[in-house]
């Protein structure tokens, strides 16, 4: 038989009860290794190396307590790309869904591709610099580069909460400006042909008139309720989409985020901040169409003003009804279905409405208007500011006959 053949076997290295991966390397120094949490599916570890094992076993210790508190360690090893996953995954979520979703489409499409391989710690302006510019070589604007420039802020702030960098590489250099807008709305002769249109319109008609003469956003003229129409509107709620979890197929919203489900994807939520919720009077034109409208709408189980045959409306597919409309009714103008507001606010001004009404009307006050309109006088004014506001989309020999009527009186 031949001879038994000699193995060497390393002795795996000493170490105490609860020390995990602990070693002595060949330049003498005591090494620790630590788990993190996997990024993209692949296995991450975090190594600190001591002269004594002493003092590795300390600096073990604070890392665990960092690692139990975090949840994520930094390493030197971290890349752009890999921190801005762990952000939106493990941060981010928990701001409003719209503003996630804006997080997501910034770091996917203009930040990663530009900075993504970049080591963490090595960030500094000029990789700022080069997201802004990769930006305006695609021929987008200014604003684009300015929001990747406030998500990159955002971002590194917690970055530098968590230890992971020691200062903030956004602050460098300077934001981008926003680009002025060229927005179009449309003008008092245009507005008084669209709510003719609108007026004999059993389908979009009110829909539109509903936009146009509050101010109101699209998802609060799609959530409108019927029982939130009387003499006044009120726009507490609004219609949109939200992100579902893959998980368990619910939203995925911050804790305290409020929201009432209407069917798939479609969700009632509260307006973005308190301010934005306010009451209109229902006066004048608006009136007239929703008093004929509402009668004839057709049922459904949500108790919504406007539908699709009793159907929710997507924020999208309404977008799209209002360019078919819009060029139905014969306006060439690129007015989009948020640019309404836009309308609203120039028309409320050629009426001679007050600023601070004008902001309270479309929700740009800076205090709450639900706490303002429960004031009487502020209601009064309200109520004049809309029947002023009426005035301009009534014909003059109606406005005589009102005249006339009012002396009699």
């Amino acid at each position: 038989m031949p001879e038994p053949v000699a193995m060497n076997y390393r002795r795996a290295p000493m170490r105490g009860k609860g020390e995990g991966s602990v070693f002595k390397d060949s330049r003498g120094l005591w090494n620790g290794v630590i788990e993190l949490p996997p990024l993209n599916g692949e296995r991450r570890r975090k190594t600190i190396r001591r002269k004594s094992k002493k003092d590795l076993l300390e600096a073990l210790a604070a890392a665990k307590s960092e690692l139990q508190r975090l949840g994520d360690l930094p390493t030197s090893n971290q890349t752009v790309e890999q921190w801005f996953t762990y952000w939106l995954k493990q941060v981010a979520k928990e701001v409003r869904p719209n503003t996630l979703d804006g997080y997501q489409r910034t770091v996917r499409n203009h930040i990663i591709p530009a900075i993504g391989k970049v080591k963490l710690d090595k960030l500094n302006a000029t990789h700022m610099r080069r997201v802004h510019e990769s930006i305006l070589a695609k021929g987008l604007s200014s604003t684009t580069a300015l929001l990747a420039h406030r998500t990159m802020s955002v971002s590194f702030k917690i970055a530098m909460r968590e230890g992971r960098i020691g200062r903030n590489p956004a602050e460098l250099t300077a934001a981008p400006r926003r680009a002025r807008p060229t927005l179009e709305a449309l003008d008092l002769d245009e507005a008084l042909h669209f709510l003719e249109r609108a007026a004999h319109d059993p389908v979009r008609g009110a829909r539109w008139a509903t936009a146009l003469l509050t101010g109101a956003r699209r998802g609060e003229v799609l959530g409108l309720e019927v029982d939130r129409v009387t003499d006044v509107v009120d726009l507490s709620w609004q219609l949109i989409r939200l992100p579902l979890s893959g998980v368990d197929g619910k939203p995925v919203v911050p804790a305290d985020y409020e929201y009432r489900h209407i069917t798939g994807g479609l969700y009632l939520t509260r307006p973005k901040s308190s301010k934005s919720w306010r009451i209109i009077p229902l006066t004048g034109p608006l009136k007239a169409i929703l008093d004929q409208y509402i009668p004839a709408m057709p049922p459904n189980e949500w108790g919504l003003l406007f539908t699709n045959d009793g159907k929710p409306i997507s924020p999208d597919q309404a977008s799209r009804d209002w360019r078919a409309d819009m060029q139905k009714y014969g306006i060439e103008k690129n007015v989009r279905l948020h640019d309404a507001r836009h309308s609203t606010v120039d028309l409320l001004l050629e009426a001679g409405i007050p600023e601070d009404l004008v902001m309270d009307i479309v929700g740009h006050s800076v205090r709450a208007t639900t706490r303002a309109y429960k004031s009487p006088q502020n209601r009064k004014r309200l109520v004049a500011a809309m029947e002023q506001f009426a005035l301009l989309f009534t014909p003059p020999e109606t406005i005589n006959q009102i005249e006339q009527n009012r002396k009699v009186t």
